[in-house]
């Protein structure tokens, strides 16, 4: 296991602050900055800010839709959302100064648009609820002293954890498991608590969360709202500027005001969650939704408030309509893992991005980006993952993720992936899901052991291996699927690091069992197999 080293002073990791020349106050009209990731009515800066003579500043800039190359569909999700957060500010009486994309004036960057927003407006007085990632942070860290500012840097209160408070929970402790972590939340929030104890006299009810999906299952539809005029509009600015990023960009769906992301929870609430708790890891081909609620997009950039979703979801197990299960596991993920992999974000950065204990190298196959495999459960979740910008937690952990990393690529890589391919992935959630939980690149901060398995558990958790071009019952031949050879050959790889943690012991004494000679040939198998990968070239089209 990895000992958490302590935190760093509050002073230095928590965002919140007010730095730069001036009283603050008293400096005239300020600027309220508003990034795309904060499109919530109750925003720090907003309350803090006098609609009067206060102008809110939004812009759209080339710099944050290409540092990866984002999905089509991530692209239009948020800028289409932002432009209709304006239109509610400006209606509810605030002066919202948009800049957009293609104005021909757009400086690309946020300190450009920032510079040029305070000689338009003559402010020197910037509000600015803290940013989600790192790098954005460190920009406007540097506003106060480039543009000669002062800056009120203020803390996101819509996460339930204070960065601080993270920090707290962590210093001393040797593990930080997210268990014990959203046993505070809860205590915290009192959701589905009996007084002191846990509703239903237990924390976590995942082993209930587990059963396979039949195929002959009602599957209900999430509520999909028709693109509207300020949608279209940016549809196609997406179409003409973004023709080689990723994805498919229609039919486009998803909800870009706070009423449809309300409708589409409303819908979750009464058709899918009463099933959710049961089924939440099964993966069927052709139902990329099944019972998931599909709402970490509208929490992620601010049009639902994570608390509030969670009383509603407590108030329908409280008045008989779902069961503890399902409420649980619903909570369990927005209360529990969604504020811890946030926590551990802030507490980590910068130099979380950059872990790699398994010491993977292999470039990033091509398939990532084409969908074109034999492999019926890669080519299913990366096919949803180009139509939807969209796959849900299992098929990330346990097909395209648990592939990565048996076959030793890259976390680096695997990590810009999925930042890149999926409408919900800011770097907060994103780095400590990928780089932790699926690729084991921290060493085990995030969780006690790698989530590695073979194409059993894929089997068992879906529809995928049926009609297979492999066996998934095969570990050696040319029909064997690839994830059985691979599993082994990954456990071998890495048994020097591996071998002493005592979740893997058992696994460890099978293939101890299998004798030098079939170890010698299922890794001849992964050998044969990964030396047939083709690595992406980004000249390619990824479309």
């Amino acid at each position: 296991m990895t000992n958490a080293p302590a935190p760093r002073p509050a002073t230095s990791r928590d965002p919140a602050a007010v730095s730069g020349p001036g009283s603050g106050q008293g400096d005239g009209p300020a600027l309220v900055f508003i990034l795309g990731d904060q499109l919530s009515r109750g925003l720090a800066s907003l309350r803090r800010a006098d609609p009067s003579r206060d102008v809110v500043l939004m812009v759209e800039v080339a710099e944050e839709t290409t540092y990866v190359p984002h999905h089509k569909k991530k692209i239009a999700f948020i800028l289409s959302a932002m432009r209709h957060f304006a239109e509610a500010l400006r209606h509810e009486g605030w002066t919202v100064d948009y800049v957009r994309l293609d104005d021909p004036d757009n400086s690309a960057s946020f300190t450009g648009e920032l510079a040029r927003a305070l000689d338009r407006h003559g402010c020197r007085r910037v509000l600015l609820t803290e940013p989600g990632e790192w790098r954005v942070l460190e920009a406007a860290r540097a506003w106060p002293g480039t543009l000669g500012i002062t800056l009120d840097l203020l803390t996101d209160d819509r996460f339930l954890c204070s960065v601080a408070e993270f920090g707290a929970w962590a210093r001393g402790r040797k593990q930080l498991r997210m268990e014990y972590f959203y046993r505070e939340m809860r205590r915290k929030t009192g959701l589905l608590m009996a007084g002191d104890e846990p509703e239903g006299g237990q924390w976590n009810f995942d082993a209930e969360n587990r059963k396979p999906a039949r195929a002959d299952l009602f599957m209900p539809r999430p509520h999909q709202p028709e693109p509207d005029a300020i949608t279209q509009e940016v549809l196609d600015l997406v179409e003409r500027r973004f023709p080689t990023h990723f994805g498919r960009l229609t039919p486009f769906r998803f909800a870009v005001t706070v009423e449809e992301a309300e409708a589409v929870f409303a819908r979750f609430l009464q058709v899918a969650l009463p099933s959710f708790g049961d089924y939440q890891d099964a993966m069927l081909r052709g139902e990329p939704w099944l019972y998931h609620s599909v709402i970490s997009p509208y929490l992620n950039v601010g049009l639902l408030d994570p608390l509030s979703v969670c009383r509603r979801v407590e108030a329908e197990y409280r008045a008989g309509r779902v069961p503890l299960n399902a409420a649980e596991g619903f909570i369990r993920q927005i209360i529990g893992w969604r504020e811890y992999v946030r926590g551990i974000y802030w507490l980590k950065m910068p130099e979380y991005t950059t872990v790699n204990a398994l010491e993977a190298t292999r470039p990033l196959p091509d398939f990532y980006w084409t969908g074109q495999t034999d492999m019926t459960c890669l080519r299913e979740a990366i096919g949803q993952t180009r139509d939807e910008a969209y796959a849900h937690h299992i098929q990330r952990l346990m097909v395209t993720g648990n592939f990565a990393m048996l076959a030793g690529i890259d976390p680096a890589q695997v990590h810009e992936w999925y930042l890149a391919v999926y409408a919900d992935a800011f770097e907060w959630v994103e780095a400590p899901n990928t780089l932790g939980m699926s690729q084991f690149a921290d060493g085990g901060l995030l969780g006690s052991k790698p989530y590695a398995g073979g194409g059993n558990y894929i089997n068992k958790m879906s529809d995928y291996c049926s009609g297979c071009r492999y066996d998934v019952k095969q570990r050696r031949g040319r029909d064997a699927c690839p994830f059985n050879a691979l599993y082994w050959d990954f456990l071998a790889r890495n048994a020097d690091r591996l071998k002493g943690n005592p979740r893997m012991a058992q696994v460890y004494a099978t293939w101890a069992r299998m004798g030098e000679t079939e170890q010698t040939l299922t890794r001849q198998q992964a050998a044969a197999f990964l030396a047939g990968l083709r690595p992406w070239t980004p000249q390619a089209d990824p479309t």
